[in-house]
């Protein structure tokens, strides 16, 4: 990790993991992973100063990357394990696949927007991430190919959960979506599924840019 001379990205690294502590988090896997990607990579030079602070930062196509401590509160709701196959839905700017690759055995991440998921892959690529696939994808209708899986994480805003990520979900599978108002807030879903059908709890309100639906045609 690229350090100023004065320590400062260091500094700011170590404050925002002993913020997450004093949070609550406390899965040591999880805290690691946190703490292994280098969350500068994936922001613009401009915000780059403010990499390990508590807040989300604009990323290229209109889109955003999420505050840390709502990647570790929608990855601790996850609870990937290394035996697991992840499905994500809406890429960004890779950052919040880098934290499962650390977690899960297999990451498969959609983007709509082609710039996205080019400059995702060649993040991972760098990280030598080789457990994430990008694929440039419709993210409602999930990715058959490599289903079911084990755990879906969508970090884009719906209205209700597409019924294709369930129907590519696992028995026992873990899906977690912020749902609700595409132009409000949402409230962050955990859908579990079991023999008796799917169990829903909320974990609170959030806030996330709307799933758009196919693929875009120039960015």
């Amino acid at each position: 990790m690229a350090v100023d001379a004065d320590g400062t990205d260091a500094t700011a690294r170590a404050a925002l993991l002993l913020s997450l502590r004093q949070r609550g988090f406390r899965d040591r896997e999880l805290l690691r992973a946190m703490e292994q990607v280098p969350r500068e990579m994936f922001i613009a030079p401009a915000f780059r100063h403010l990499s390990w602070s508590d807040q989300a930062l604009p990323i290229e196509c209109g889109q955003s990357i999420s505050q840390p401590s709502l990647v570790a509160r929608m990855t601790e709701a996850l609870a990937p394990a290394a035996a697991h196959r992840v499905l994500e839905i809406g890429t960004g700017s890779g950052y919040q696949a880098a934290v499962l690759a650390h977690l899960a055995g297999r990451v498969i991440t959609l983007e709509r927007f082609h710039t996205l998921a080019q400059e995702a892959r060649a993040r991972l690529k760098a990280l030598e991430l080789s457990n994430v696939d990008v694929v440039v994808a419709d993210g409602q209708h999930g990715y058959l190919a490599t289903s079911p899986y084990d755990r879906i994480l969508v970090t884009v805003a719906v209205r209700e959960v597409p019924p294709a990520l369930l129907a590519q979900l696992n028995h026992g599978g873990v899906l977690v979506a912020p749902v609700g108002e595409l132009d409000g807030t949402q409230v962050l879903m955990k859908i579990v599924s079991t023999p008796a059908g799917l169990e829903r709890r909320e974990l609170g309100r959030v806030r996330f840019v709307p799933l758009l639906p196919g693929v875009a045609e120039i960015l």
